[in-house]
C-alpha cells in the first residue's frame, strides 16, 4: 500500500509538473504573432524569417504585380520565384529582394517565369494550406518540385533548409542576382567559388535607394557537384564571374538524407566581413536550434509588454508589436564595420549603424515607442542619424541601404533626435545634434527658404506647399524646444516663430488649411475633399485631413477655429462628411471614416484632439470603431501601408490607452484602453503596470484614473511617469464622465 501511495504521489507530482510546463509553453507570446496579418490588400508587410531589427529579412517573393507587392509578397498570390534575403515592410515603394535562391529539380529552367502556369519558368505555385509563418520562421511547400522550404535567421545570416522528395532527379539551386523587387535593378555583381561548399560574391544595385552595395557568402551543407555561371542566359566558363546580370546554378549528385541546408551571410562592407558574420553568428548547422534561438529573441522583445486580453486581441497586439521591430535594421557587421552614405568604410564604430528610416511615418509614434520599450536602441538611432549628417551633409529624410531617397516631406529626423534628448538620452554628441537639426531647417530646398524669412510658402511656387509647411512647423517647434533646453535663447525665439507659421495657411472663412498664392490670395478653385496625388497643396491627403496637422500647438489651432465648441463641431464633421477624393487621389488614403484616413499617417493623432477641447469621450468612440473596423487578425488586418512600423505603433500605444500626439513633448494623451491590463518592463527591470477595471465593449469611457495610489484627473500622462515605473488603474464606464479630463487644467498641454 505504501508503494502504491508513493507511486500515486510521484505520478501526481509528475503530472502537475507536466501541466505546469505545458502552461508555461502556452504562455509564450510568440504564439500570438502572425506575420501574415497585413500581407493582403495595402498592408505591404514583410513575410518571412528575421530577428528583431536584423539585417536579414529572408522570405519568399511572388511574381511582382505592382504597388501591392512592394514587400515582394502579397497574400492573394500563389507563386514563389525565390527566397530573397532583404525586404522592406509596409512601404509604398518596392526595393531590395537581394540574392534570390530557388531550389529545383528536373529540367534546368533559367528564367523565373511570367505567370503562375508558365512551364518555362523556374517559379512554383504554392498553397496557403502548406504555408507556416511565425516570428523567426517561415515554411512552404513548393508544389512544382514537392520541395519543403524552411527559413530562419540570425541578425546577419539567413538559414535555408530544403527537404526534397526522395528519388527526384537533377536536384539544384538557382542563385539569381538579377532579381530585385520593384524598382531594384543590378548595377554590378560577382560570384566566386572558394571551395567545395562555399561561394562568395556581391550585388550592387540601383532602385529607390540609388547606390546599394551588398556582399555575401553562401555556405552549403554538402559539396557542389558543379557550379555553372551565367551572364544573363549565356554560360561562362570557370568558377568566378563578374558582370551585371548574373545567375548561378549549383548542381548536386543527390541530396544527402533529402535535406539541403544553405547559410547566407550578408555584409555592407566586404565578402570577408560576410564570412566573419557567418562564423560568428552561425558556425553550426542545427536548423531547429536556430529557429529556437530566433524565437527566443522575439520572445524577449515581445515580453517587454505583457497584456491581458482576448486571444484575438493578443494576436493583433503582438503582431503589431512584432511589426514595429522589423526596422530600422542593422547595417553593419559583427565587428561594427559599416559602409557610410559617402560609400567609405568606417571601421569598428562605437554604435550600431542602422538603415531603413521611414521618418515621415515613424516620427509620429514608432520612434516614441522605442523611447519606452527599446531604450538601448535610441542612441544607436541618433548616432546613425548624426553619422549620416556628417557623411551626406544633412540628416536622413528617408534613408535606405546607405543612400538618401529624399522621399516624403519634412525633416523628421529632427523630432526623433529632440525627443531622445528631452527624454534624457545622452549617448550621443549633443552639440553635433543641435548643429544637425538646425542645419535641416536652414536648407534652401522645398520652400524652406520662405520659412527662413518667416513667410508662407507660395502654392504657385512650391508643390505640396501646405503639407510641407505644416510638417516644417512641427520640426521647427522641436528645434525651439531643443534650443530652450540648451539655453540658446535666440534660436529658441526664432524657431518658436517658425513653429507658428502654420497659421498662415488657415482660411478662417472656410476653416481649412489651404494653399496661398504669391500675391496673397487663396488658390482657387478649392475643394476640401479633392486630392490629386503629387499635384496639389497636400501630400497624400486633402484639406480635411491636413487641417488638423498641428500637434505641436493644438491650443493655437483651437483658437483659430474660435474656441472649443467651433473646433469640436468641425472635428465632428471630419468623421461624417463623405469622402469624394477623385480619380487622381493617392491609394494611401485608406481606412476612411468620413474624410478621416486611418490608413495614412498624417491623421494618426487626430482622434486624440478631442481631449484638448475637454471632450475625451469622443476619442473613445472613434478608437473603438477604428479598432473594430480596421485592425484584425486576418491577412487584410491593416487598412493601409504598415510604413515600417508606424501603422502598428499607433495600435500598440492606443491599445495600452494613450498616444503621443505631440511627438517630442514627453506627454501621451489618454484615449480608451483596448486591453484589460498591461505590464511594461522597462530598463533596470522597472515595471509600469496598467490595470483597466470594468473594461468592455459598452464600458469604453474612462471614468477616473488612479496613478501610483493617488487620484489622477489629467487626460494625459508624462513619459517620465511611465519610465519611472509604477502603476495606474483606469476605471471604465458605459457613459462619458462629466468630470474626468473635462476641466481646462486637466487637458493636454502642447508645451510641457
Amino acid at each position: 500500500m505504501q508503494f502504491k501511495k508513493t507511486s500515486s504521489i510521484l505520478f501526481l507530482t509528475a503530472s502537475l509538473f507536466t501541466l505546469n510546463v505545458a502552461a508555461q509553453q502556452k504562455t509564450k507570446l510568440t504564439q500570438y504573432v502572425d506575420p501574415l496579418i497585413g500581407s493582403a490588400k495595402h498592408g505591404h508587410v514583410f513575410v518571412g524569417a528575421n530577428v528583431p531589427f536584423g539585417a536579414v529579412q529572408l522570405g519568399p517573393n511572388n511574381i511582382f504585380e505592382g504597388w501591392d507587392w512592394c514587400s515582394g509578397y502579397n497574400y492573394i498570390s500563389n507563386t514563389i520565384t525565390g527566397f530573397a534575403h532583404t525586404h522592406l515592410s509596409g512601404t509604398g515603394i518596392g526595393d531590395l529582394g537581394d540574392i534570390s535562391i530557388m531550389p529545383a529539380t528536373g529540367k534546368l529552367l533559367l528564367e523565373k517565369g511570367k505567370t503562375a502556369d508558365d512551364e518555362n519558368g523556374y517559379l512554383s505555385k504554392f498553397s496557403h494550406q502548406n504555408e507556416v509563418a511565425k516570428a523567426g520562421y517561415y515554411s512552404v511547400l513548393l508544389d512544382k518540385y514537392q520541395i519543403k522550404a524552411e527559413l530562419t535567421a540570425t541578425e546577419r545570416v539567413g538559414f535555408h533548409q530544403y527537404t526534397f522528395k526522395k528519388g527526384t532527379g537533377n536536384p539544384h539551386i538557382i542563385i539569381d542576382l538579377i532579381e530585385g523587387i520593384g524598382w531594384d535593378k543590378p548595377v554590378s555583381a560577382s560570384f566566386k567559388q572558394l571551395d567545395a561548399t562555399t561561394i562568395v560574391g556581391h550585388r550592387n544595385s540601383k532602385g529607390w535607394s540609388d547606390d546599394q552595395r551588398l556582399y555575401f557568402v553562401i555556405k552549403l551543407s554538402q559539396p557542389i557537384k558543379n557550379l555553372v555561371l551565367y551572364d544573363s542566359t549565356v554560360v561562362k566558363s570557370g568558377t568566378e564571374l563578374s558582370g551585371k546580370k548574373l545567375k548561378a546554378v549549383v548542381n548536386f549528385d543527390a541530396i544527402k538524407n533529402e535535406k539541403l541546408q544553405i547559410k547566407v551571410a550578408l555584409s555592407p562592407v566586404s565578402s570577408e566581413n560576410a564570412i566573419l558574420n557567418l562564423k560568428t553568428e552561425l558556425p553550426g548547422w542545427d536548423f531547429a536550434a536556430t529557429v529556437k534561438n530566433s524565437d527566443a529573441k522575439w520572445e524577449k522583445e515581445l515580453s517587454k509588454v505583457n497584456i491581458g486580453a482576448s486571444n484575438t486581441t493578443k494576436k493583433v497586439f503582438y503582431t503589431a508589436l512584432y511589426h514595429t521591430m522589423i526596422a530600422p535594421s542593422l547595417f553593419n557587421d559583427v565587428n561594427k564595420d559599416y559602409r557610410g552614405t559617402d560609400k567609405k568604410v568606417y571601421k569598428k564604430a562605437n554604435f550600431n549603424n542602422l538603415t531603413t528610416f521611414s521618418l515621415w511615418d515613424t516620427y509620429r509614434a514608432a520612434n516614441p515607442l522605442y523611447t519606452i520599450l527599446h531604450q538601448d536602441k535610441v542612441s544607436d538611432v541618433v548616432n546613425t542619424m548624426l553619422a549620416i549628417y556628417k557623411q551626406q551633409g544633412k540628416l536622413p529624410v528617408w534613408h535606405l541601404m546607405g543612400s538618401e531617397t529624399n522621399t516624403m516631406v519634412g525633416y523628421h529626423a529632427v523630432p526623433v533626435i529632440v525627443d531622445a534628448y528631452l527624454k534624457g538620452y545622452r549617448g550621443f554628441d549633443v552639440n553635433l545634434a543641435f548643429e544637425a537639426v538646425k542645419q535641416s531647417a536652414m536648407q534652401k530646398t522645398d520652400g524652406i527658404d520662405y520659412i527662413q524669412q518667416l513667410k508662407y510658402i507660395p502654392a504657385d511656387k512650391v508643390n505640396e506647399s501646405v503639407a510641407k509647411a505644416l510638417e516644417y512647423a512641427i520640426d521647427d517647434y522641436c528645434i525651439a524646444m531643443f534650443a530652450k533646453a540648451l539655453n540658446k535663447t535666440k534660436d529658441y525665439q526664432y524657431f518658436s516663430k517658425r513653429a507658428q507659421l502654420y497659421k498662415e495657411y488657415f482660411d478662417k472663412d472656410v476653416q481649412f488649411m489651404r494653399g496661398k498664392l504669391a500675391d496673397g490670395t487663396w488658390r482657387t478653385p478649392f475643394s476640401p475633399v479633392a486630392s490629386k496625388h503629387r499635384e496639389d497643396d497636400y501630400t497624400e491627403g486633402n484639406a480635411w485631413q491636413y487641417t488638423w496637422l498641428v500637434p505641436q500647438d493644438v491650443e493655437g489651432l483651437i483658437k483659430l477655429f474660435g474656441g472649443d465648441k467651433a473646433f469640436v463641431n468641425k472635428l465632428d464633421s471630419l468623421f461624417s462628411v463623405k469622402a469624394e477624393l477623385g480619380e487622381n487621389s493617392s491609394p494611401d488614403i485608406s481606412g476612411l471614416i468620413g474624410n478621416y484616413a486611418q490608413g495614412n499617417e498624417p491623421g494618426h493623432h487626430i482622434t486624440y484632439l478631442y481631449a484638448y477641447a475637454g471632450q475625451p469621450w469622443k476619442t473613445a468612440d472613434l478608437i473603438r470603431k477604428i479598432d473594430h473596423d480596421f485592425y484584425s487578425s486576418k491577412p487584410d488586418g491593416l487598412c493601409g501601408n504598415e510604413d515600417v512600423g508606424q501603422m502598428s505603433a499607433w495600435y500598440v500605444f492606443t491599445a495600452m490607452g494613450f498616444y503621443p500626439v505631440n511627438p517630442a513633448n514627453g506627454a501621451y494623451v489618454f484615449g480608451t484602453p483596448l486591453l484589460n491590463d498591461a505590464t511594461i518592463t522597462l530598463a533596470g527591470n522597472k515595471k509600469f503596470s496598467i490595470k483597466v477595471i470594468g473594461n468592455s465593449a459598452e464600458n469604453k469611457y474612462i471614468q477616473r484614473i488612479v496613478l501610483n495610489g493617488k487620484p489622477y484627473t489629467k487626460s494625459y500622462i508624462l513619459h517620465k511617469a511611465i519610465v519611472a515605473g509604477g502603476s495606474i488603474q483606469i476605471y471604465m464606464g458605459n457613459k462619458p464622465s462629466e468630470t474626468w479630463g473635462v476641466k481646462p487644467e486637466d487637458r493636454p498641454v502642447s508645451t510641457k
